[in-house]
């Protein structure tokens, strides 16, 4: 193990993106702390390079800020550290309620917040350091039923990540938000047990039963591969493979499918625009006082 080799804190280590990333890192000789409430799981991972921790990401602040302590004990830094833990609820915005929202937020926004400024003291200090940020492509792709409570998660974790890149860029450090597509991982499979429904309204349930069939039609057949996704994180990372000469990209989009929705959303929010262009332009103020930020 080389002492210049990077150490990475990844979130939600023990399936998934997170599971992936760990192999790939560990393999090439990179030192992982895997972090997750799976500990069994990530143990099997545990070598000279990959430390295993406990972490709920909807803990207190001072529950993370130990873990963050902890990690940093390990071997003295850490260099990345990947937001990776998180979920999706599928369900009614009306049935979810307040309850399932903030189920939702916990885990995928404020985790994310907290475990961020866990580190940001640490990464400062260091004046290097990359904090990345798994988003999903229904940050923008959220006109899809029954996805209300994830998309406002993640949509928001986004312009989290967005102005946070903004903020600690005079001290050296950068921002990766990846916004993919549907992967190959147990998300699908975990995202009904994950639902909370405050109460059920019958009026929603012929539309209920149509979103799970596309869910059940589409496990194991995704079109995204999780290993080849976080490889690319890792490239992007380090500068290397298909990302060797480019500029570092804030966002990340993985995914053919991301990649198509992107697209349309970028047509639809164009033509919206010029549409109501004249609308748009009418709340200009008649003086030339005028101050853009």
């Amino acid at each position: 193990m080389s002492q210049n080799s990077m150490v990475w804190f990844i979130t939600g280590a023990s399936s998934g993106f997170g599971w992936s990333l760990a192999k790939i890192l560990i393999a090439r000789g990179d030192r992982v702390i895997a972090s997750t409430r799976s500990l069994d799981k990530v143990r099997e991972l545990e070598c000279a390079t990959c430390k295993a921790l406990y972490l709920d990401v909807t803990d207190s602040v001072e529950k993370i800020q130990k873990v963050a302590d902890d990690a940093m004990k390990i071997w003295g830094r850490v260099d990345v550290v990947v937001n990776n833990a998180g979920f999706g609820a599928p369900g009614f915005s009306e049935e979810t309620g307040l309850q399932g929202f903030m189920h939702q937020f916990n885990a995928n926004f404020f985790g994310v917040v907290n475990v961020s400024n866990a580190f940001l003291p640490y990464l400062r200090a260091q004046k290097s350091g990359t904090i990345v940020i798994v988003g999903s492509r229904h940050a923008w792709r959220a006109v899809n039923p029954m996805t209300g409570a994830y998309s406002a998660s993640k949509a928001a974790v986004h312009a989290y990540g967005e102005t946070l890149s903004a903020e600690i860029a005079p001290f050296g450090l950068r921002v990766l938000l990846v916004q993919p597509g549907a992967h190959r991982t147990n998300a699908i499979s975990n995202a009904r047990a994950n639902t909370i429904i405050e109460k059920t309204i019958p009026e929603y349930e012929a539309l209920r039963q149509k979103a799970f069939g596309k869910y059940a039609v589409q496990n194991g057949k995704q079109p995204g591969d999780a290993v080849k996704a976080m490889q690319a994180v890792v490239d992007v990372v380090n500068g290397e493979g298909k990302a060797k000469g480019k500029p570092w990209p804030l966002w990340l989009v993985l995914g053919v499918d991301a990649e198509e929705d992107m697209r349309k959303h970028l047509e639809v929010r164009a033509k919206n625009l010029e549409d109501w262009l004249e609308v748009t332009r009418s709340t200009t103020v008649d003086d030339k006082n005028i101050v853009f930020i």
